[in-house]
């Protein structure tokens, strides 16, 4: 089996380019160049080293068994979710597949919320009922994590043709928003995929595709499942979508690109794809020991950790120093650490919180849906689905 580039290889910005190769050096947008303020640059840092925490603390805890089910942690990924989010305006939607964390906690989410929805607690973005797997944050625009492989896709497109719908014909103003669909490189396999994004080329649907290209689905390289891994804008070509390919070990490249990217969706309402080239430097999930990689492999692109990238030329540039990174690190810590704490005492879902949120014929036993804690902790009123329209409830 062929194994990926190493990451030190130019990479083709015309969209070519072998496996998932990385380039090596300095930016080619420096700072200055990019117009950054350096506090923005600063927040980046740390938005990157929370989620590197977090993700460690769910490993832990997931081996505490505080954590059940799938758990896809996102170390070595952080760049592509925070440059990402970064390029995005507050009103555009996300949708994300089972890999969420990090997209969660770009977008804004609490560290609590997300940690206590880990650990299948009621303090929990989703009460505690999606889990590691689906993270929800209506406040933020965020329509979850979604465990079905390829699953979010058609809702990315869907999601894109409601706010252009609500843009332009219910409110009579050329679109606005841009939606975000982020996908595996596994999911390109979908007929469910090809199918969304053959309706957003019909339909100039303002969706951008994400492809977070690891290199492999699940434990098989790229070139092993997918026909023109080495290139994958050739999918995007058969339905006339413009492709772009970016370095999403480097948050720079990653915003800079992705702002390019996403404003030129805005401003024509069209469809975009994104050949997102990263790594993830633990295996597929918790119990995948990874043995479809070398270790030289796993090495090299450790070599080019995102956030030590950053971290190195924000140094360089005197946006941060010594003293400021070790308080920087210290704050993550103590953050990630009292959110564990505060969702391992957050109570168990109730039993009634079974017949709760739950799509059921109008006029049944059921209580309807109720916001959850992150929102305010609304009690759990009646929804409208049992609600009597003589004025009583079902």
């Amino acid at each position: 089996m062929s194994q990926l580039s190493d990451p030190t290889t130019a990479l083709n910005k015309d969209g070519g380019g072998a496996g998932c190769a990385m380039p090596s050096g300095l930016p080619r947008h420096a700072p200055a160049q990019l117009g950054i303020a350096p506090e923005t640059l600063r927040s980046w840092l740390r938005q990157m080293m929370l989620i590197r925490e977090f993700e460690t603390r769910c490993m832990q805890s997931y081996q505490d068994q505080k954590i059940g089910g799938f758990c896809h942690v996102y170390i070595g990924q952080e760049a592509v979710a925070v440059g990402c989010v970064a390029a995005l305006r507050p009103a555009d939607p996300l949708v994300t597949a089972y890999r969420d964390h990090g997209h969660a906690l770009a977008r804004g989410m609490t560290s609590r919320a997300c940690m206590a929805e880990m650990f299948g607690k009621i303090g929990g973005c989703a009460k505690g009922k999606g889990g590691s797997m689906h993270m929800f944050d209506r406040a933020n625009n965020l329509f979850g994590g979604h465990g079905i492989v390829g699953a979010q896709t058609p809702l990315g497109a869907g999601i894109a043709f409601a706010t252009k719908y609500m843009d332009e014909v219910m409110e009579g103003r050329p679109s606005s928003r841009v939606t975000l669909c982020f996908l595996g490189d596994g999911a390109l396999n979908q007929g469910a995929f090809h199918e969304a994004m053959n309706l957003a080329g019909l339909f100039d649907l303002p969706v951008v595709f994400v492809v977070e290209n690891n290199g492999y689905s699940m434990g098989t390289h790229i070139e092993r499942g997918t026909t023109m891994g080495h290139d994958l804008s050739a999918k995007a070509a058969a339905y006339g979508i413009e492709a772009t390919v970016i370095d999403g070990m480097d948050v720079l490249e990653v915003f800079h690109g992705m702002s390019g990217v996403v404003e030129r969706a805005r401003a024509n309402s069209r469809p975009a794809f994104v050949d997102m080239r990263t790594y993830r430097y633990k295996g597929h999930s918790m119990s995948d020991p990874r043995k479809y990689r070398t270790h030289d492999e796993e090495q090299q692109w450790e070599a080019a950790d995102p956030i030590h990238r950053l971290r190195d030329r924000l140094e360089q540039a005197g946006v941060v120093d010594s003293n400021a990174l070790q308080a920087m690190t210290q704050d993550v810590r103590h953050e990630v650490r009292e959110a564990v704490e505060w969702a391992d005492a957050s109570p168990v879902p109730s039993l009634d919180e079974l017949h709760r949120d739950v799509f059921v014929e109008p006029w049944g036993p059921y209580t309807g849906s109720s916001q959850p804690s992150m929102l305010g902790g609304a009690e759990n009123t009646p929804s409208f689905r049992a609600i009597d329209p003589k004025g009583g409830q079902s």
